[in-house]
């Protein structure tokens, strides 16, 4: 993969999808090329540190998803090193920055960490500042591993960007999963807002591809009163209903789709996302099948295992977000074993590029042409969890190459 590639523009966001975070500065270090290759005499004494900067929210609207974001990368830079810190003898040493959900100051920080030395930028979860990120990436030839955030715009947008997460087209995959659409109607209920058209948009690219005939019902953002909306997703007798939702009439809105019957006679498919959400669907809760990027059950393997103690050793909670943290600290130890340090970001962009590993959610694999991150996805339902409350359950994973997004170019 080499030279900009024109990107797929979509955007969805299904549920509530996004993350990343900390603090703590430190200070950069650099090493010629001929350093950073290093000597075995040298990888034996140690060297000087390798500069990580973390860019993500600590603070704003997307603080929540930064912690699990930055347990689960604390995670994954200690399995990846074998509890050491350090790849070849040098300490990876990670400097964590809060982008308060501010795209001027995530490229500020971006700037000055560039300024002082840092050739590897990872984190953030709104898909507006990875988005800059990569920009600056590219513009100044460092590496850029994006957390969460799921627009599938980054998916191909240079050379130098990759993702730890999934993105937008693989959820809407997983939705596909869950019934034969072909030559079947897919009606999209969502908010008529740039979310909801992104989501439509997803919708008809994927599964639409896949031969269902794909319709919609958009509803202004200021309506409060949805059984008018949930009577005519009812009289259009489709076989499946991809729901695209957020904010504080969510409630509202399930309770109409409930009463009018929606959930008792048509296949309704929406995201899950992060532990906090759980309790949200109300009576609807069982009736609902959700498409999901992960939950600590989903996955049954030692990786993920071993990322679900150290976060809770380390009085954590694993939840939405905490693999894609755990995954961006796997690719960063990788591009700098491969490539001898971090001064050779072409070298350490090779070492990704292609790459198949094992992870927290099972096995991965970097596409080579646009980065894409190809990873199992699951369906899950909500059950009891015996004290008024909900928790998720697997019902099925869905493989990772059947709801891999189209290749960008």
């Amino acid at each position: 993969m080499r030279g900009t590639r024109k990107s797929l523009a979509l955007t969805l966001g299904v549920a509530t999808m996004l993350a990343v975070a900390a603090c703590a500065p430190s200070s950069s270090g650099g090493d010629s090329a001929a350093t950073a290759a290093g000597s075995s005499q040298e990888a034996s004494q140690g060297g000087e540190p390798i500069n990580v900067g973390i860019i993500t929210s600590t603070t704003g609207p997307l603080a929540a998803y930064g912690k699990t974001f930055t347990e689960g990368f604390e995670a994954g830079l200690d399995y990846a090193t074998d509890g050491t810190g350090e790849v070849n003898g040098r300490e990876l040493k990670v400097t964590y920055e809060d982008d308060g959900g501010d795209t001027d100051r995530a490229v500020t920080l971006a700037r000055d960490l560039i300024g002082q030395g840092f050739t590897i930028l990872g984190g953030t979860a709104s898909s507006g500042i990875a988005l800059s990120l990569a920009e600056q990436a590219e513009q100044n030839k460092v590496l850029y591993v994006s957390g969460p955030a799921a627009t599938d715009a980054l998916t191909g947008i240079n050379d130098y960007t990759f993702r730890s997460g999934r993105q937008s087209l693989q959820d809407v995959a997983t939705a596909g999963s869950f019934a034969d659409v072909k030559g079947q109607q897919v009606l999209v209920f969502a908010q008529d807002n740039a979310f909801g058209q992104g989501n439509l948009a997803a919708v008809e690219a994927v599964l639409g591809a896949q031969g269902a005939e794909v319709t919609s019902v958009m509803v202004p953002e200021d309506v409060t009163e949805f059984t008018p909306f949930a009577a005519q997703v009812l009289q259009a007798k489709p076989t499946m209903v991809f729901v695209a939702w957020a904010g504080a009439t969510s409630g509202a809105m399930w309770q109409a789709l409930d009463q009018q019957g929606v959930l008792d006679d048509i296949t309704v498919v929406t995201g899950l996302g992060d532990a906090s959400t759980y309790n949200a669907y109300g009576a609807a809760s069982e009736k609902i099948d959700f498409l999901n990027h992960y939950f600590p059950g989903a996955a049954d393997n030692a990786i993920n295992t071993a990322m679900i103690d150290h976060v809770e050793k380390a009085g954590g909670t694993p939840d939405l977000f905490t693999p894609d943290g755990f995954t961006a600290a796997q690719m960063i130890v990788r591009a700098v074993e491969e490539a001898g340090g971090a001064d050779d970001v072409d070298a350490m962009v090779a070492a990704l590029e292609g790459w198949s590993f094992d992870g927290p959610k099972g096995a991965y694999t970097i596409r080579a042409e646009d980065h894409a991150l190809i990873q199992p996805m699951f369906q899950a339902k909500l059950v009891s969890d015996g004290n008024g409350g909900w928790k998720p359950e697997l019902v099925s994973t869905a493989a990772a190459e059947d709801v891999a997004p189209p290749q960008a170019g």
